[in-house]
């Protein structure tokens, strides 16, 4: 069921952010196609991170995460931060990533277990947005629309 499971739920289209956070002065960060608004008042969004994630280990520990929307074409940072480094430059900007279209600041609201993932639930505490058209996930490929 697994394979299957994967193969129909890759048939809904979504954006990529890259998901990260300060830890002992040092940014780690993650791309995550897991991303959905929750609430506006209050301000909730969350993010879905596998166990195995290291990023899964670093949120309890610093209660706050940035997502950064990524941009059509910021494909070689959704590779990188998906463990296929790739990018010579730092890509950092105030925490988030240079080039994405919106960035939500969070801190760490509510956590929920789910199976081999858990749900980050963040409040919002700063935001800013950009022009530009987003990066896709679907069918288990970027895509531009």
């Amino acid at each position: 069921m697994l394979p299957e499971l994967r193969k129909t739920l890759g048939r809904f289209a979504t954006g990529v952010t890259i998901v990260s956070t300060e830890y002992w002065d040092e940014l780690h960060a993650m791309t995550a196609n897991s991303f959905t608004s929750v609430s506006l008042d209050p301000p909730l969004v969350l993010v879905s991170i596998d166990r195995r994630a290291r990023m899964h280990a670093l949120l309890p520990q610093t209660r706050a995460f940035t997502v950064s929307v990524l941009a059509h074409d910021q494909q070689d940072a959704a590779w990188h931060f998906a463990g296929r480094p790739c990018l010579d430059e730092d890509p950092f900007e105030d925490g988030g990533i240079r080039g994405a279209i919106a960035r939500l600041e969070c801190s760490l609201y509510e956590t929920f277990d789910a199976g081999d993932h858990t749900l980050y639930l963040g409040l919002v505490e700063a935001l800013d947005r950009a022009p530009g058209e987003p990066l896709l996930f679907h069918d288990g490929a970027f895509s531009t629309r």
